[in-house]
């Protein structure tokens, strides 16, 4: 790995991107102090071991819906997310088509891909080290690297986030699946709620803002919503359509809000202009009646030149 570089939080976001080049210190890069090796570690290795136990309960769901041993290794060692898979496993197990419930998968794993975008701005990590560190960028691993205050804590604290995961997930995953015989009925335990449970409890303190909010309870009313009368796998799918539905109704009130404020703005000046139209009348008034003062004393000055001149005569 690289040198240590600092990079600032130009935003005061955990992880904001840094105001200079990438890789060079930034104008705040002073605020945040550097946090000692052992400390991200510990955290990396807290995260890590938390879900990475998890992967014991999609071993026995894998197994208890009907795939072998080696399908439900082959997806851990090959997929590696956690939620992704149990929507996979979840879907068959209900009946489902295997087609939609790999679109189902597909989808929840995408997101993956944004992290990625994020993360490889702040690691900077080789090209050839890309396509490895590509296979752990999930969930976990990404809310452990972004709040780091260096570019080598953000390393240190992604690599033992998903070594630890992925070693841990994998060696659960196995352990389940050989224990579910022993289980017998895996659904009785509820042990697959244990992973969206943990991803539930990631996610929740995510939600900052009334609009994350917002499209995050939409999302899980059109999934409840939709579960009874469509094939598994459909209404994650069909949940993903709160975004752009929260999206559209918040465009639409900026600009109702923005035409009051244009409506509002022409009211005022249209009264501005009719209070100075008023005011230019009032002078004009003004000015026509001392006009006529002066014409009137003018007459009388006049007349009275005029009656010297006859009595002088």
């Amino acid at each position: 790995m690289a040198e240590q570089t600092t990079f600032p939080e130009s935003t005061g976001t955990p992880g904001a991107l840094p105001a200079g080049p990438p890789g060079g210190p930034g104008p705040a890069a002073e605020e945040r102090p550097d946090k000692p090796d052992a400390a991200v570690v510990r955290d990396a290795l807290g995260v890590g071991v938390a879900v990475g136990l998890s992967g014991f309960a999609f071993g026995v769901t894998s197994a208890g819906s009907g795939l072998s041993l080696l399908q439900t290794c082959v997806l851990s060692l090959l997929v590696f997310t956690g939620a992704s898979q149990f929507a996979l496993v979840g879907a068959l197990a209900a009946g489902g088509n295997p087609y939609t419930a790999a679109a189902g998968a597909f989808f929840l794993g995408i997101r993956n891909a944004f992290y990625g975008l994020r993360l490889s701005q702040l690691l900077d990590l080789p090209r050839a080290v890309r396509p490895f560190a590509a296979h752990w960028v999930i969930d976990e691993s990404t809310a452990v690297t972004l709040p780091q205050p260096t570019r080598r804590a953000a390393r240190i604290g992604f690599t033992v986030t998903g070594l630890t995961l992925y070693v841990l997930w994998n060696l659960t995953t196995l352990v389940g699946a050989l224990g579910a015989e022993a289980l017998g009925d895996t659904d009785a335990w509820g042990l697959d709620a244990a992973s969206p449970a943990v991803f539930l409890a990631l996610l929740a303190p995510m939600l900052r803002s009334t609009v994350e909010r917002v499209t995050a309870a939409l999302a899980v009313v059109l999934a409840l919503t939709l579960l009874p009368v469509l094939p598994a796998g459909v209404p994650v799918l069909l949940s993903a359509l709160a975004a752009p539905v929260v999206l559209f109704l918040m465009g639409r009130a900026k600009g109702s809000s923005a035409g009051a404020g244009g409506d509002q703005g022409r009211g005022d000046s249209g009264g501005h202009g009719n209070r100075e139209s008023r005011g230019a009348d009032d002078d004009r008034e003004d000015y026509g009646a001392d006009e006529d003062r002066r014409t009137d004393e003018d007459r009388g000055n006049v007349a009275e030149r005029k009656k010297r001149g006859e009595r002088s005569v």
